[in-house]
C-alpha cells in the first residue's frame, strides 16, 4: 500500500518560500496561515495575499532602483505640485502628458518659464511617472551633460557616452540657459539630440525663449539646427507665473530689484521670444 504524502509543515513552507526568494511572503506567512486556520480567509485568498505582498515589495524595490538610476531624487510628484499658484498652467493638459503617450511617439516636451515656476518639478514628476510605468529614464542638467560628453571626447569614449544617453526611453535635460555653453559644447549636445531624433523622447526645461538659444549655445547656426530637431515633434508648455520658492519672501527683496526678481508674474513675452508655432500633437506656446 502506498504511503500517504507527508504533510507540509510551516517550516517546509517557509523553506520553499526562502528558496524562491519571496522575502515578504515569508514575513507574512504565519499571520496569513493563522487567518486561514481561523476561517477568516479561504485558501485562494491566502495565496493571493502572499503573492500580493511579495509583488508589492518587488515593485517598490524596482521603482526605488529605477528612480536612483534615473537621478530623480528627491522625488517630485504631480500630486504635490501647487497648480493654484501657477494659473497659466492647464492642469488637465499636464495630467494628460503624465499618461506618457509622448514617450511612445518619441516627442520632445519643453517646459519654458522664469526660475522658480515649477519647470524642474514638472519634468521630474513626469519622469517619476515614467519609471513607475516601467520606462527607462535619465535626468541631468545641460551643464552636467556637456561636461560628461566633453570628458568622454577627450578620453576617446564619445561614441560610447552618446549611446549611453541615447539608450533611455526618456532623457530629461534640465536648466538650459542658466549657464553659458561653448560652441564645442553646443556641437556635442547637437550630436546627442541628433542621435535621439525620432527615436527617444526628451523633456527639456529652460528659462530662455527659443529666439535666445543662439546666445545660450554661443552659435546661432548650431542653435537653429538644434531647434529644427527639437521642435519637429514637440509639445511646448510655457509657464508665465511667479516664483514658488520666493513666494514668502517678496518683502525681503529690495524695491528697485523686485521687477527683475521673478517673484511676480512676468510681463507678456516679446514676439521674438515666443516659441514658433508647430503642427505637433498638443503643441502650442504655454
Amino acid at each position: 500500500m502506498r504511503a500517504a504524502a507527508p504533510r507540509l509543515t510551516a517550516y517546509t513552507k517557509k523553506d520553499r518560500l526562502g528558496c524562491l526568494h519571496m522575502a515578504r511572503a515569508l514575513e507574512t506567512l504565519d499571520q496569513t496561515l493563522s487567518r486561514l486556520e481561523k476561517g477568516e480567509i479561504s485558501a485562494i485568498e491566502a495565496i493571493d495575499e502572499l503573492l500580493t505582498e511579495e509583488l508589492n515589495l518587488r515593485e517598490g524595490r524596482r521603482i526605488g532602483v529605477g528612480l536612483r538610476t534615473a537621478r530623480l531624487t528627491p522625488i517630485k510628484t504631480l500630486e504635490s505640485f501647487d497648480f493654484s499658484f501657477q494659473p497659466s498652467l492647464d492642469r488637465h493638459r499636464i495630467m494628460a502628458l503624465a499618461q506618457l503617450e509622448f514617450i511612445q511617439r518619441a516627442e520632445v516636451l519643453h517646459f519654458l518659464g522664469p526660475p522658480g515656476t515649477g519647470k524642474s518639478h514638472l519634468a521630474t514628476a513626469i519622469g517619476v511617472a515614467a519609471v513607475k510605468a516601467g520606462r527607462s529614464v535619465y535626468r541631468c542638467t545641460l551643464a552636467e551633460l556637456i561636461e560628461a560628453l566633453s570628458k568622454a571626447e577627450r578620453e576617446g569614449r564619445l561614441v560610447e557616452k552618446l549611446r549611453f544617453y541615447a539608450r533611455a526611453s526618456l532623457l530629461i535635460v534640465d536648466e538650459i540657459g542658466y549657464l553659458p555653453i561653448t560652441s564645442g559644447g553646443a556641437n556635442l549636445f547637437f550630436q546627442l539630440v541628433n542621435a535621439r531624433y525620432e527615436k527617444g523622447a526628451m523633456i527639456l526645461t529652460s528659462n530662455r525663449g527659443f529666439a535666445e538659444w543662439g546666445e545660450v549655445f554661443g552659435d546661432p547656426v548650431v542653435a537653429t539646427a538644434l531647434l529644427d530637431r527639437l521642435l519637429h515633434h514637440a509639445v511646448v508648455v510655457q509657464i508665465e507665473g511667479a516664483s514658488y520658492r520666493l513666494r514668502q519672501h517678496a518683502d525681503l527683496i529690495p524695491e528697485h530689484t523686485r521687477a527683475h526678481a521673478n517673484i511676480a508674474p512676468p510681463p507678456p513675452p516679446k514676439r521674438r521670444g515666443r516659441p514658433p508655432k508647430n503642427g505637433g500633437a498638443g503643441h502650442h506656446p504655454g
